[in-house]
Formats: structure tokens, sequence, C-alpha cells
């Protein structure tokens, strides 16, 4: 006999949809109480309560601008240091070539520039983006997300998916639809 045949087809995950974002935190939390932790969720608008729900508490982002904010003070720093006392060594008034009160516009511009430029390329990295195609995509009332409704995927990677029994656990949580997700 052929297992092939027998198996039913791959699915990326399980999706619930729900009618307001009250119900999407609770069903979330439940969800990652119950030990799922593949989960995501997708609102019309960002929901703060909905994130820390399925457990993400990431925090990458904040060395990546302190790191970015730190290289912009080192190059402002560096910068006008070489073209004071090396390029352009020119002495006004008697001060110091290196009198650093000069130093302090340009270096906490830099400063800033760089952090936000690098806070924006870690962003964009920290999410996977540009990403064109997501499975979520397929399940045909998903453009609602954009709009009225909320809803809370399980990936089937999650090593507690089981098919059959995470509909129903999604079901339970008085979700208005339990779709399958198509990879």
């Amino acid at each position: 006999m052929d297992t092939a045949r027998t198996l039913p087809p791959a699915i990326y995950g399980l999706m619930a949809e729900f009618d307001d974002p009250k119900s999407l935190v609770e069903a979330a939390r439940r969800v990652y109480a119950a030990g799922y932790r593949k989960l995501d969720t997708f609102t019309p608008y960002p929901i703060e309560e909905a994130w820390e729900a399925i457990g993400h508490h990431d925090r990458r982002l904040s060395p990546i601008v302190l790191a970015g904010g730190i290289t912009g003070l080192l190059t402002g720093i560096g910068l006008q240091e070489w073209v004071h006392e090396i390029a352009y060594p020119v002495n006004i008034a008697g001060k110091p070539l290196n009198s650093w009160p000069q130093f302090v516009p340009v270096t906490f511009e830099l400063t800033i520039l760089f952090a936000a430029i690098a806070g924006v390329i870690g962003m964009i990295a920290l999410n996977g983006l540009p990403q064109p195609y997501h499975p979520a995509f397929n399940v045909e009332r998903f453009e609602h997300a954009s709009r009225d409704k909320f809803f809370l995927l399980v990936e089937s990677e999650d090593p507690k998916f089981d098919r059959t029994a995470t509909a129903d656990f999604l079901k339970g949580l008085h979700a208005t639809e339990v779709s399958e997700v198509e990879p």
C-alpha cells in the first residue's frame, strides 16, 4: 500500500478568524498557554496585547540602533578630528585645533542619522522583508485582515500541532471560522 496516497495533503497551518480584537487576544493567550509556540496574528491595525499574548518579546532592534548611534558618534568625532588636525589645520582666534564644543552639532547629527538608518535596515532585516508571498494569502477570507477581521495562525511546524486536534481546539475558542492554510 502506498503511504503517500493515504496521507492528507500537507498544510502550512490552521487559521482562526475572530470578529473583534478582544476575542483574538483571549484566544491567543489560550493557544499559547496550551503549549503552541509557532503562532502569528494578523490584524487591521497593530495590537500590542496580541503580540505579547503569543510570546513575542523581541528586543533585538535596540542593540542594532545603539550600535548605529555609536558608529555615528565615532564617525562624527573622527571626521572632525581628521579635518581640523590633519587635513585643514587652521588656527582661528587662538582656539585649539581639537576644540570639542564645535564638534557637538555634527557629531549629534551623525549619531541620529546612523541610528535611524540602522533602525530602518534592522527592522527590515528582522521582519524578513520584503516578503511578497505568505501562505496566509491563500486563505480566501484573509483579505479581511486589512479591513475588519482578526486572524490567529498556528503553523503546522509547531511540535504540538495535530491537524484535527488543533482545528477542534481553535473552534472551541469561539472562532467564527477555522481555515486550513495551503503552503
